[in-house]
Order: C-alpha cells, then structure tokens, then sequence
C-alpha cells in the first residue's frame, strides 16, 4: 500500500524573489505532484516569488503565528504547534530561527516530524560580521534539527567550527539552475520598457534593491564608463528610490536602467555584456551562476565562495571585499577588452554547465527530503 503524498512546510521571513526562494520554487516546480507544499511568508505582502510556481504543483498558504518576535516560551510552544501534521519541515534563514529553536524545545510534546534548516547568507546587521548573541541562539536553536543545509564553502565553515554542528548534520548544496536555458540569443526588447539599441554595451545585475546589495557603487561607476554603456539593474526591493535619486545626483540617469523584476531571467541576461555583482555579503550567489551560464564575465568582490565559482580566466577580475574603487577599476577596463570579455564568457560557461546544472541539485535535495519521511525517492 502506497504512502499518501507528504505534505512539506517551508517557513521564511518573505517570500520575495530571491536566491532562496527562487531555489525552493524550482525545487517544487521540479518534484511537481509527488509532493504537497504549504508556504509561510513571515511578512505577508512580500510574496513576489510565488509568481514563478507552476500551476500545476499543489501549494497552499496558511495561516501561522509571527516568525518575529520575543522568544517567549508561550510563543514558541504557539509555533511548535502550528508546525504539527506536516511530514517535513523546512526553515530558512535567521528570520525563521524561532520556530527550529520551537521544534528544538516542544518536538516531542506536538510530535513534529523532522526539521531541515537551511541557511543561504546574512542581511545587512550581519554582512560584516557575525553576533555573538545570534551564534548562541542558533547553536542552541539547531540542536534538533535532521539537517542544516548550506550551499557554500564559507558557510559550511561557520556551520561547523562558530555554530559547532557536528558533521554528520552539515550538508553542502550548491545551487544549480537551467544552464542551457541561458544559451539562447536574447530578445532587445525582453526587458519592458527597454530597448537595446544597436551600438550599445550593458554593465548587467540581478539583484533585489536592498543596502547589502550595494547597488550605488555600480550607478556611481557609471560617471566613468564609456558613452556607449549602460547600467541595467533587474530587481525590486526598498533601495529603488535611492538609487533613482543618486542616478540624478551623480547626472547618469539617461544611462541607469531599473526596469523592475522578471520572472524569467534566461530571458534577459544574455542582453548584459557584463555581469557585475557589488554586494557586501553573498554565499553562492545564483545570480552568478546565471550569469556564467550565459556566457558573461563576472566583475565582483571576492565574498562567499564566487572566487571558487567563476572559471579560472575571470579570476584576476575579482576585487577585495569592501574596496569599491578596485570595482570600478575593473569594470571602466573590462569595457575596453571586448576579446577578454569573450574569451572569459566562454570558460564561465562551460564551468556553470559542467558543475552548477539544476538536476544535481535537485537530485540532491530529493534525496534529503525524502529520505527524512522514509519514503523512496519519487519517479
């Protein structure tokens, strides 16, 4: 007799579209019927990326008490509870931190079935460096979880010797996306709103509009780049404002381009003719990896494991953490070795095809996942 079909609660702070939630909806877009989601967004208006599920994969959105708050034990046992009745739980990030500390105290008393954790990076109060208090709590949080998922080097280090999780816990995924799905020639006018024109070159990102991302740096480098380049930054988020505002004040606005979000990225990155990436704090950035599937060279600081990430050839074109006048060095050369450009593309694509395709990924977490329900990997 065949089990019935699980059921898996993913708990996040939002549900916008970034590297997190777009790797969870490719992996349920990717197991399709063969299991059953329920989505917890911590701040209910933020739920951009739900756009990208496919319609015919089972979600649902219920309702759940707030991620946020005092880590009292009457609000905590409230979380414990709300999680009882699923057959996996997935949490992600600090914002979801008090409800693993809740499986951790109360998973006995509601019969909770087994927690995977996953942590992709920090937001601004961390971008530098760790709290000592939040180390504690997640040492302690942590200590019932089946799994803690990390997809990169740098913070598979942390999840062992600052967080002190014991081996057999810590799990390395890297991220993988469609890779051939960025071979094909973009459209010039896949963007809305806007038109590449012949003639003209574009400095690219993808990235929601958010202080860590440190998005200025790359408006402020447009003062010295060549006339026939533009900047284009694809992605929404709360720095829109200020980053129109300092297109003005820095007088590039004609050349700085935020036509918002897309839900198709294949679609559009082959437009760049270079990726660049400014952030304060990344792991393993998909955006990269996006980037390197389309044949870009990638200028970017060396954080996370994007050193490790990139080919060999675009390595020399990385900078120091922090040092935005090397960034805007390398991208002000790069405009002028369109050779170098191609050469470094080419090694990036054939490294993202070679190692960062999706269906090892999935692979991956299918054989997580379901290995925590006991059940046999779907067909």
């Amino acid at each position: 007799m065949s089990k019935p079909t699980p059921r898996i609660l993913h708990l996040h702070s939002t549900f916008d579209a970034g590297g997190k939630e777009v790797r969870t909806v490719r992996l349920i877009n990717a197991w399709g019927k063969d299991a059953e989601h329920a989505i917890v967004s911590g701040d209910i208006e933020r739920r951009g990326a739900a756009s990208l599920l496919s319609r015919k994969v089972r979600v649902s959105w219920p309702r759940f008490p707030s991620l946020s708050g005092k880590p009292t034990p009457g609000r905590l046992k409230r979380l414990a509870a709300a999680m009882a009745g699923y057959d996996l739980i997935c949490t992600y990030n600090w914002g979801a931190m008090d409800a693993v500390m809740a499986h951790t105290l109360f998973a006995d008393v509601f019969s909770l079935p087994p927690l995977v954790h996953h942590e992709d990076g920090f937001n601004e109060d961390e971008a530098i460096r760790l709290k000592k208090r939040r180390n504690w709590y997640r040492r302690i949080a942590l200590g019932r979880t089946a799994a803690l998922v990390v997809p990169s080097k740098k913070l598979e280090n942390i999840a062992l010797d600052t967080w002190r999780q014991p081996r057999t816990r810590v799990r390395r995924i890297s991220n993988g996306i469609d890779t051939r799905s960025f071979a094909a020639p973009a459209s010039r006018d896949a963007l809305p709103g806007l038109i590449k024109r012949k003639g003209e070159f574009w400095i690219g990102t993808l990235a929601g509009l958010r202080e860590v991302k440190n998005l200025g740096v790359l408006v402020k480098a447009m003062r010295r780049m060549p006339e026939d380049w533009q900047l284009v930054i694809v992605g929404e988020g709360p720095e829109r404002k200020a980053l129109e505002q300092l297109a003005i004040d820095e007088m590039v606005e004609d050349r700085v381009h935020l036509p918002g979000f897309v839900d198709q990225p294949e679609r559009v990155v082959g437009l760049f003719d270079i990726f660049a990436l400014s952030s304060y704090s990344e792991q393993f950035p998909i955006s990269v990896v996006e980037a390197m599937a389309a044949g870009l060279p990638v200028i970017a600081p060396r954080v996370g494991d994007i050193s490790e990430m990139v080919a060999t050839d675009n390595g020399p074109w990385l900078t120091d953490p922090g040092d935005d006048g090397a960034l805007g060095d390398a991208l002000w050369e790069l405009t002028g070795k369109p050779e170098e450009r191609k050469r470094i593309g080419k090694a990036n694509r054939d490294k993202a095809r070679a190692q960062y395709d999706a269906m090892a990924m999935t692979d991956q977490y299918r054989a997580l996942y379901w290995g925590l329900m006991n059940r046999n990997s779907p067909s």
